[in-house]
């Protein structure tokens, strides 16, 4: 879709997380596109995403859907200058109907004007038009600096000294973050104020004040990727872990992204087009973006030793003995078993999958779960079913926290120092 078509229209970026989101509006308005991110996730939004929806959606396009209707409520709301963003993909996740559905629904209620704007995770989210090139690679700094942040938010927080520092900076430096990217110049330009914004932040987060605990058990989280980076749909699960005297290692946006990029490359590769120009265009992408994200990282060297994200091929790698899965046809399931791996021998002492409640990738995970503990130590996995009930979340924790402590005590896979 071409960016002509967004002219005098107001982008809406689904909340997925609270950094990505706001970079990734800031990435459009960059190159003149008037974005924003959906409106805060609240008892309404489930009100409105039920009464539209059948039960058998899953629960990420609930909430995605009842915020995007929270926009028709509003007396300034006109659909002729409305567009929602809604990425999709293909396999077999219901993901790849999350953007037909809410378009259906925004017709059956008289608003054919709406927009759906809609990239695919097909040629690895490749953007089109006049500015697709900028446009790009812009929205990929913004996806990896969001991430890093992200990082360096859950590596802190649950040692302060004072609550709500760690938040606070965190908050600080995605605003810092969205200005500098949307700010006008060329792209060198662009990449410096990042760099600086990045090297500030990393500086303020050393600076908080932190009582640090090597007693604290690490939790390595993966799942269905809606789930686990939503704060609202996963009931702040990752603060309720750190109440219990634990730290978090969340798989991030860019291991998606990555995933897709190589299922891209297998795709044109079964499709004979080993040495196309298609071929020659997306390794040179890849390229470009794996520089451009060693820089971005290069100034949290020292902070990330011993959180080192893996290669998607070690993750398939680790994955292959469990689930072997033909081209298209893995998905986050085969992501959450890799990795589930990968971080046993990163030393991690426990791993939680977040998943919406009926996720076919959740399932299917969860079910050689017990396999991949008993092969690695008894590692203790879990996983967190959610659909928008109420549950008693921080007795299961509790109970998962204290098997990561004993477990922590026992294993011989050790974490880097």
């Amino acid at each position: 879709m071409e960016n002509q078509s967004l002219k005098g229209r107001t982008l809406y970026i689904p909340q997925m997380n609270y950094a990505g989101s706001r970079a990734l509006a800031a990435v459009f308005r960059s190159v003149g596109i008037d974005a924003t991110v959906s409106p805060d996730s609240d008892p309404r939004t489930l009100e409105l995403g039920g009464k539209y929806t059948s039960g058998d959606e899953c629960y990420p396009e609930k909430v995605t859907l009842g915020n995007f209707l929270k926009l028709t409520e509003r007396e300034d709301f006109k659909p002729e200058k409305t567009a929602l963003f809604m990425a999709t993909a293909n396999g077999p996740c219901r993901f790849g109907q999350y953007a037909v559905y809410i378009r259906k629904v925004m017709r059956d209620l008289g608003y054919d004007d709406v927009m759906i704007f809609s990239p695919s995770s097909s040629n690895g989210y490749g953007a089109e038009g006049e500015n697709a090139t900028s446009l790009e690679r812009t929205a990929w700094w913004a996806v990896v600096s969001s991430d890093i942040l992200q990082k360096m938010l859950l590596k802190t927080r649950p040692y302060e000294i004072n609550e709500g520092n760690t938040d606070e900076v965190f908050t600080k430096s995605v605003d810092e973050l969205c200005l500098a990217i949307e700010q006008k110049g060329t792209g060198k330009e662009r990449m410096t104020r990042i760099m600086e914004v990045l090297t500030k932040a990393r500086d303020q987060f050393r600076g908080v004040a932190i009582n640090y605990n090597p007693e604290f058990p690490l939790i390595g989280i993966v799942g269905e990727i809606f789930c686990r980076l939503n704060n609202f749909s996963n009931d702040n699960l990752i603060r309720r872990i750190e109440k219990f005297g634990a730290e978090t290692w969340l798989s991030d946006v860019t291991e998606w992204v990555w995933y897709t990029k190589v299922e891209h490359i297998r795709k044109l590769r079964m499709a004979g087009k080993r040495f196309s120009k298609e071929m020659l265009i997306a390794k040179i992408k890849n390229s470009v973006q794996k520089s451009d994200e060693h820089k971005l990282l290069k100034p949290f060297a020292e902070d990330f030793r011993g959180y080192e994200e893996p290669e998607v091929s070690e993750i398939l790698d680790y994955n292959e003995p469990y689930l072997p899965c033909p081209p298209g046809a893995g998905g986050e399931m085969v992501l959450n078993i890799g990795r589930a791996i990968y971080l046993y021998e990163k030393g991690v002492d426990g791993v939680v999958d977040i998943s919406p409640f009926t996720c076919m990738n959740g399932i299917v995970s969860e079910a050689l779960y017990p396999r991949v503990s008993r092969d690695h130590e008894n590692i203790p996995i879990r996983t967190f079913y959610f659909d928008g009930t109420q549950m008693d979340l921080d007795r299961d924790v509790g109970i998962f926290i204290e098997l990561a402590r004993n477990y922590k005590r026992k294993k011989t896979k050790k974490r880097e120092e």
